[in-house]
């Protein structure tokens, strides 16, 4: 064994793994609720939602895929499975042609609309209502100061 190795002590192996158990829980716990709900994935209504809150209801997809945390391929993925059932279209970006802009059309907007009070709710559920404003603050700075030592240079705080 590695003498340099700095192990977990008790409170910290706790921490941490109390904060990986509701990770693997979170995530398909949200996910359940929106195929329930609405036969979305977690994903899917992340793309929806991301492009609902853009202006014009588009965006390149190369941002997109930052915006969802997924890979150009993931999302080129998800895209086409919602652009068969009429909830995106893609275009060339009139600005720079070497992107592709997704537009959320009419139809992708009234579903994230419909969709979103239930995941709302099961956020609330899960995340919001068990801690109090206090907690809620703690969970926003810890959660910035995990992210930005796993990328210094994310913006994510900066996203709509």
């Amino acid at each position: 064994m590695d003498d340099e190795t700095r192990w977990l002590d008790d409170e910290e192996r706790q921490a941490w793994l109390g904060t990986l158990a509701m990770l693997m829980r979170l995530l398909p716990a949200l996910d359940a609720q929106l195929q329930r709900d609405s036969g979305l994935g977690n994903f899917e209504y992340q793309v929806l939602a991301g492009l609902s809150e853009s202006p014009g209801r588009m965006m390149r997809i190369s941002e997109l895929a930052k915006l969802s945390e997924g890979s150009l391929a993931r999302v080129s993925q998800v895209l086409s499975r919602l652009e068969r059932r009429g909830w995106i279209d893609r275009t060339p970006d009139p600005e720079d042609g070497r992107y592709t802009l997704a537009i959320l059309t009419d139809r992708g907007f009234e579903t994230v609309v419909a969709a979103a009070p239930g995941h709302v709710e099961a956020v609330r559920r899960y995340v919001i209502d068990p801690l109090t404003r206090a907690q809620l603050k703690q969970l926003a700075t810890i959660s910035s100061r995990v992210l930005h030592a796993i990328d210094p240079d994310s913006d994510w705080l900066a996203r709509p």
